[in-house]
C-alpha cells in the first residue's frame, strides 16, 4: 500500500524530529522516507571538513550511518530498537565546503533480526562521493526497572 503525500511528510517530521544531538549537530535534512529507501542531505560545513576544505570521511560515514538507522527504525516492530554492527566506506570524490551532498539509503536485507543498507551519497550534481554499506542489527528495548 503506497503512503500519500501527507503520510510521507508526517513520516519526515516524526523522523526529524528524533534526530539524536550528533545528527542534529550535523545539520542532516530528511527528504524522503519509505520502508524500502530513505534519501536526506547534508551541507558540507567548514566545521565539517579537514584540510583543504573538503568533508571529513568521518562526516560522510556518520551522515550514512545515521540514514541506515533511520531507515531501519522505520521498518521496526513496536519495542524495537537497533544499533550498527558493521560498515564499509569508500570514498570516490571530495565534497566541498559549501555544498549540499545527497544520501540515498536503500535496502539490501530487511529481516528480523538483521537490515543491510547501501548509501549513496552525491554532489547535487549527481557526482558519486561515497558509497557506504552497513548492517544494522534489530534489537528488543530495555526498559528500566
Amino acid at each position: 500500500m503506497e503512503k500519500t503525500m501527507e503520510e510521507n511528510l508526517d513520516l519526515i517530521s516524526k523522523l526529524q524530529e528524533r534526530l539524536p544531538p550528533f545528527s542534529k549537530l550535523l545539520g542532516i535534512k530528511f527528504l524522503s522516507a519509505s520502508p524500502e529507501r530513505l534519501t536526506a542531505e547534508m551541507l558540507v560545513r567548514e566545521d565539517l571538513c579537514t584540510t583543504p576544505a573538503i568533508a571529513h570521511g568521518g562526516a560522510l560515514m556518520a551522515f550514512a550511518d545515521t540514514l541506515g538507522a533511520f531507515a531501519t527504525v522505520i521498518n521496526l516492530r513496536e519495542g524495537l530498537t537497533t544499533t550498527t554492527i558493521e560498515s564499509k566506506t569508500n570514498f570516490f570524490a571530495p565534497g566541498r565546503v559549501g555544498a549540499k551532498v545527497i544520501g540515498e539509503c536503500s535496502a539490501l536485507h530487511r529481516g528480523r533480526r538483521t537490515m543491510a543498507w547501501q548509501t549513496r551519497i552525491t554532489n547535487e550534481e549527481g557526482r558519486l562521493i561515497a558509497l557506504v554499506t552497513q548492517t544494522q542489527m534489530v534489537l528488543e528495548s530495555r526498559t528500566a526497572k
